[in-house]
């Protein structure tokens, strides 16, 4: 047990250097890597399941879509391209138009419409800011603990990664989403594309 706490804080350590800004691109990418690999050995990751079993099937299907479209925004800026980024938005602004919350329990309800206007807030500046990727930037990690709350009640139709970042925001750190274990930075993209480590799975 001793010798897994002293790997864990091993990796902690290795993440934090290779986020760091005293290293090139290069050596980023490459210490950012191996504390990847470090920390997927030594540390467990925790496994949580939505906290909603009663879930109507077509508020299951509209979280599903929302959930799609944030994974589209997330692999847009992971990518460095604002406009694809812009017409996924576009989409969560219109399903959360058209979304009947009749359908949603009194406990559902609380935290839908709690989540319900940061998304749609963060989707039209997203949306509205395809010439400014650090913009869009931004506001997906406001996007994200919104959908993340969601999706911790709801479910999103697949399994998912918590994964966090500490560099981002400028050294504050940001958390985002994402349909694959591989650590691939919405906030940095290939400066630094595997900047970060899963915290949680959900199913």
């Amino acid at each position: 047990m001793k010798k897994s706490f002293i790997g864990v804080l091993a990796a902690i350590s290795i993440i934090a250097y290779s986020c760091g800004d005293n290293a090139s691109t290069t050596q980023k990418e490459e210490h950012a890597s191996e504390a990847h690999a470090a920390t997927e050995e030594n540390a467990e990751v925790k496994v949580v399941k939505a906290s909603f079993t009663n879930v109507d099937a077509a508020v299951a299907g509209h979280i599903k879509k929302l959930t799609d479209n944030y994974l589209l925004i997330k692999n847009a800026l992971t990518n460095a391209k604002p406009a694809e980024a812009g017409d996924a938005a576009n989409k969560i602004t219109a399903a959360i138009k058209g979304f009947d919350k009749s359908l949603l329990s009194a406990d559902q309800k609380k935290v839908y419409d709690q989540q319900e206007e940061n998304l749609k807030t963060t989707a039209e500046h997203i949306a509205k800011s395809t010439g400014d990727l650090e913009h869009q930037r931004e506001q997906f990690s406001i996007m994200s603990e919104s959908l993340y709350t969601m999706v911790k009640a709801f479910g999103g139709g697949k399994t998912l990664y918590h994964d966090h970042c500490p560099m981002a925001k400028d050294g504050k750190g940001a958390m985002w989403l994402s349909e694959t274990k591989a650590i691939r930075n919405p906030y940095f993209g290939d400066k630094m594309m595997e900047c970060g480590s899963v915290e949680e799975e959900i199913q």
